[in-house]
């Protein structure tokens, strides 16, 4: 038992060492590239140190695999280097030993960024994306979605529309039991308008079977409203930044992903991304895992034969090639190609018993 702490307690030594590393490094990288995304004077240095500070967490989840491989390599790289594996094998202990610790941390680790984490990620991602509109372009696009239908606000500088749909097609361009309420810049609402459906055209909404109210004091709404067979209300949306208003899977808690799933669905939205990506993150820790043993499993073996650079940048590469088949798979599961479970699933399990597969030809031929 004393053996499995001690390899813990150094993997877990690299591992939140490289962490803070990585932070740091991400954090002055951010610093300057959001610099660089906006004219000088247009925002203040405070205000770009806090969406660096809020894309941090974004990137670090992100990179939590690369960090993993790392560590692994940088513990066993160790353990090599000071004979400690060789130490271990003449005590009669299998170096096996020594990734059951590592192994089973790194699943800790990674249930703790799914449940901790990654809801700290989906807060930090939106309030980042809605900071930033608002100083590049003065305007927010805000997206809901719930029980009671969709309920989308566009804004300018000329005021706000909120939108409430009762369904919408795969896409959210074309909404169906429409209302919209436009408020003035800084003051109450100016019109209502209802439409039976809603088609996001260029530069504006074209509204069919509308009916417009006008909200001015002195003004008899339903006396002075018009019915229009077509109407065109001037937005600013276009079909990419909407899809970015309906929001990345990201930027969902997977406490909340059931939920929003089914509310997607019920509001006539393909889910299949959503599906995905949350089975993706139930799969995360074995990820983590596989990519801690594909670093273990080319540098348990002793320093004395080596070509360590060389088993070193095979793994990194193998890890990487692993990363890349990971997002492939996610891709081709998000287009209803493979199924969802083997697109999540696949990858850190096929991962996992490859590099079991190295590791024990190492040990035993």
């Amino acid at each position: 038992m004393k053996l499995h702490f001690y390899f813990g307690r150094k993997f877990l030594f690299y591992f939140f060492g490289l962490t803070l590393g990585f932070i740091v490094l991400l954090v002055l990288i951010d610093l300057i590239e959001e610099a660089q995304r906006f004219e000088a004077g247009t925002v203040s240095f405070a205000e770009v140190l806090g969406l660096t500070l809020l894309k941090t967490p974004t990137s670090m989840y992100t990179i939590m695999p690369l960090i993993a491989v790392l560590s692994s390599l940088a513990l066993f790289l160790a353990l090599a280097r000071s004979s400690e594996l060789v130490v271990t094998r003449s005590a009669g202990r299998s170096a096996l030993i020594a990734l059951w610790a590592p192994f089973l941390l790194t699943l800790v680790i990674g249930v703790g960024l799914i449940t901790v984490l990654n809801p700290i990620v989906a807060a930090t991602s939106e309030r980042y994306q809605t900071l930033s509109d608002e100083y590049r372009k003065g305007e927010t696009a805000i997206f809901s979605i719930s029980s009671e239908g969709l309920w989308l606000r566009q804004g300018s500088p000329s005021g706000q529309t909120v939108i409430h749909a009762g369904g919408a097609n795969h896409d959210g361009t074309i909404l169906y039991d429409v209302s919209l309420i436009t408020f003035a810049q800084g003051g109450g609402p100016i019109r209502r308008i209802e439409a039976a459906t809603a088609r996001l055209e260029k530069g504006y909404w074209r509204l069919f079977s509308a009916k417009a109210w006008p909200l001015v004091a002195g003004l008899n709404p339903e006396v002075n409203a018009t019915e229009y067979s077509s109407l065109r209300v001037p937005s600013t949306l276009t079909r990419e930044n909407l899809s970015d208003s309906l929001g990345e899977p990201s930027g969902v808690p997977i406490w909340e992903m059931p939920s929003h799933v089914q509310a997607l669905e019920n509001a006539g939205f393909s889910a299949r991304r959503h599906r995905v990506w949350f089975h993706m993150e139930l799969a995360r820790p074995l990820f983590l895992a596989s990519m801690v043993l594909i670093g273990a499993g080319f540098t348990m073996r002793h320093t004395r034969f080596g070509h360590t650079g060389l088993m070193v940048l095979i793994a990194v590469l193998l890890a990487f090639g692993l990363y890349f088949i990971r997002n492939f798979a996610q891709i081709l599961g998000e287009n209803g190609q493979i199924p969802i479970l083997w697109a999540a699933w696949t990858p850190p399990i096929a991962g996992t018993l490859l590099a079991l597969g190295i590791i024990l030809n190492m040990e035993d031929g």
